[in-house]
């Protein structure tokens, strides 16, 4: 993918196709979930490795979504990595050190909830990582990701966008709602404050990272039933391109031991 050829926050279409209702978004929902779980299983017994990244503003949902998309699936088989700002073992390290200790064994699904992403967002927007460290990392995380892909693991990265009156509308209801004031701080507020500085970050990640191996797929997100149905559709079709998602047959050895028992004829 060329520079020329990633995707961009302004040609999102933020006008999302709506729902008739509750009904027909859980169902739509339900099969997608179980359509999920067929691939999940379908990874398990073929070894299959996967790293989903979940990226995107405050309030834009991504919690929500991790939940739907891994709410159905054996939780044996996937791990969601909730990413906050490195510890003081961590900061001694190469900063993808943390994230490579996450990495999936076969058979099974990583999900992490933002990523190695914050060297080029968060860490560059509010000054933490020096501008040698985050100009450095992109060409680090897209080594990184090459090499996951080069061992077979299929990496899935999403970037939930909502708009910044939408933002505004969930900060309102989260500090009128006792039960969720916990999920708003003053990072949040913020972070808030330099919306375009965000954009501008935001947008120059899709161009230096979104590579033919490790592509970015935007999510409009406004609309929470259209975001949630979304990401774990484009999870599902990303895990499941080009493979033949079929259950296994019985293996010979099982089939003739229950044959010998009397099981099966």
């Amino acid at each position: 993918m060329t520079r020329d050829q990633h995707p961009n926050l302004r040609d999102l279409a933020m006008d999302t196709p709506a729902f008739a209702g509750k009904a027909e978004y859980e169902a739509a929902l339900a099969d997608l979930q179980a359509r999920l779980l067929r691939i999940q299983l379908d990874h398990f017994v073929r070894r299959r490795r996967a790293v989903i990244v979940v990226e995107g503003w405050d309030a834009s949902g991504k919690g929500g979504a991790i939940r739907r998309m891994t709410g159905q699936l054996d939780p044996r088989g996937v791990r969601v990595w909730p990413i906050a700002a490195p510890g003081e073992e961590e900061k001694g390290h190469p900063f993808l050190w943390r994230f490579w200790r996450r990495l999936p064994a076969p058979g099974c699904i990583a999900v992490f909830d933002r990523s190695w992403y914050g060297r080029v967002l968060v860490e560059r927007v509010e000054g933490v990582a020096p501008d040698a460290d985050w100009r450095r990392a992109y060409g680090e995380i897209n080594d990184f990701e090459r090499q996951l892909h080069d061992d077979g693991v299929r990496v899935v990265k999403l970037f939930l966008h909502i708009t910044a009156d939408e933002q505004a509308k969930r900060f309102r209801a989260r500090l009128e709602d006792p039960a969720k004031r916990w999920k708003i701080t003053k990072d949040d507020l913020r972070a808030r404050a330099r919306w375009d500085d965000y954009i501008a970050a935001a947008e120059e990640m899709f161009a230096r990272t979104s590579t033919d191996q490790a592509p970015w797929r935007l999510i409009a997100a406004n609309s929470k039933w259209h975001a949630r149905t979304t990401v774990i559709r484009t999870v599902a079709d990303a895990l499941s391109h080009g493979l033949e998602i079929k259950p296994p047959p019985v293996d010979p050895e099982v089939r003739r031991a229950a044959v010998a028992m009397g099981l099966i004829p």
